[in-house]
């Protein structure tokens, strides 16, 4: 799937209800955990969740112990938060050390579920290491366009200390738009307020799908609906 060129940020609008349709979600979700229990079972697998840009391990707290409910093994990234390649390190070597590890505990590949830039860096991984990736899960994450088809790009730049129209960049994510040679699933949302819902789809295929969902991007990891949409992928 090659990069979309066209594709801009969302209107100011969209991005002003973010943190309104998160608190909405939050407030949901204590009262859908138990229909959330009634997902597929986990099979034991190892699943590694990679947060968002300038989020942390706590960001994914609930989606990990969501997982961990269903019977899956879920792990913290255990890198910090997540300021782009200083957090991954320049060829992602830290992340990839990080799956490998998982995976000399488990003996098992490692499915990966990325939230936003964690998405990004998820498909990155699995086209270094597929021998070491099970599957990918994104959630809203736009990997197949560029920074400044976001909302949040001077905050990138901010954080990870690159420019938005860096080669290094747009080279990083024209390899994570590629198809993978894993299973991969986008979780997505066309009313997305940060950043643009058509760039974190995939390119339906054989071993990949999108599923969209109706929720914003902030938190949109406690999302009762992505947390179903994360459990039935990986217990399709």
């Amino acid at each position: 799937m090659a990069l979309n060129l066209q594709a801009k940020a969302p209107p100011r609008a969209a991005m002003i209800s973010e943190w309104p349709r998160a608190a909405v979600q939050l407030g949901q979700l204590p009262f859908a955990w138990r229909a959330l229990l009634t997902a597929p079972r986990g099979d034991g697998r190892p699943v590694l969740a990679l947060p968002g840009l300038v989020n942390g391990d706590n960001s994914n707290l609930v989606l990990r112990r969501y997982l961990n409910a269903l019977g899956y093994r879920a792990y913290p990234w255990g890198l910090g938060r997540n300021f782009g390649l200083r957090a991954i390190g320049a060829e992602g070597e830290r992340l990839i050390e990080r799956i490998a590890a998982i995976h000399d505990e488990t003996g098992e590949k490692v499915t990966l579920v990325g939230v936003s830039l964690g998405g990004i860096m998820a498909r990155w991984a699995a086209h270094r290491a597929p021998d070491l990736v099970r599957e990918v899960v994104t959630v809203c994450s736009p990997f197949a366009g560029l920074p400044r088809a976001t909302n949040v790009w001077r905050v990138f730049e901010l954080a990870s200390g690159q420019r938005a129209d860096d080669p290094a960049v747009r080279a990083l994510l024209e390899e994570a738009s590629e198809p993978l040679p894993v299973p991969a699933t986008a979780i997505w949302s066309r009313s997305d307020g940060l950043v643009n819902g058509e760039c974190c789809r995939e390119a339906e295929c054989d071993s990949a799908r999108s599923i969209e969902v109706s929720n914003g991007h902030l938190l949109a990891q406690m999302s009762p609906e992505v947390l179903r949409a994360v459990a039935e992928t990986l217990g399709g």
